[in-house]
């Protein structure tokens, strides 16, 4: 009897889930968490005058952090400077799309699959127009930390550097069932968020280069993360099994 009602329940519950006002208060919902978060946490902060340079400069940059941290990234952001990210055009990329939009943020949709080449378009506009963007290069499925080659590519094409961006926390809950083991922060808290210093990549640098810059990267997000465990008391998330790199992108010129 049971079984049947949640068949015929939901069907409702899934369209529900997909209009524009459940949408919207998830959304509403998971901006307040993470304000909360940012404003009881005691953070310390490491190299974000790094991107703050670049902004003050009116530099572009490409910002980079693995899926299992996006949650926080906002709020580390600057209000007074421009920054554009490129999310996926489903029901849960719609949900982000408004936590950002309540931060300040522009978002660019698309993905490997849908609207890519249009997403590749403007993502590359944001650069040429001194507007920084943000790519999370393990997203949306994975492998879990491991870098697409994606930021590598608009990072070669407009001259733009690359900033990773990491964090971890105290006290927080992993999901340990979830492909990229999100970490999510509890209130009145204590944390660490490492940027990178900025990474360029000639303009002239062959295939094989760009191949060793996007393992660099890398090794250097998975790195700040490792230390950044490691100084909250945790076992390192460590990535997921390695695959080819994925090929996300469109080349426009």
């Amino acid at each position: 009897m049971i079984a049947k009602i949640k068949s015929k329940i939901k069907p409702y519950l899934k369209k529900l889930y997909q209009t524009d006002f459940i949408l919207n208060l998830i959304s509403l919902l998971i901006y307040a968490y993470t304000r909360l978060i940012y404003k009881t946490t005691k953070w310390q902060i490491i190299d974000r005058e790094n991107i703050i340079k670049l902004w003050e400069q009116k530099q572009s940059f490409i910002l980079v952090g693995w899926h299992g941290r996006a949650l926080m990234y906002s709020a580390f952001r600057d209000y007074r400077f421009p920054l554009n990210a490129l999310v996926s055009l489903h029901k849960d990329g719609r949900i982000i799309a408004g936590v950002l939009e309540r931060y300040g943020l522009g978002t660019i949709g698309g993905s490997s699959n849908k609207n890519a080449k249009a997403a590749a378009l403007n993502l590359m506009n944001s650069l040429k127009d001194n507007t920084a963007i943000c790519i999370i290069p393990d997203g949306p499925r994975g492998p879990r930390m491991h870098m697409s080659e994606s930021p590598i590519y608009y990072a070669h094409k407009t001259g733009a550097p690359i900033i990773g961006i990491t964090y971890s926390v105290k006290k927080c809950k992993i999901m340990e069932k979830a492909w990229d083991k999100m970490m999510i922060p509890y209130p009145f808290n204590e944390g660490i968020c490492i940027f990178s210093n900025p990474i360029y990549i000639p303009q002239d640098a062959s295939e094989t280069d760009l191949e060793k810059y996007r393992l660099m990267i890398e090794e250097m997000l998975n790195k700040n993360s490792f230390e950044a465990d490691i100084a909250m008391g945790h076992q390192p998330i460590l990535p997921g099994t390695a695959c080819k790199p994925k090929h996300d992108k469109k080349k426009e010129k």
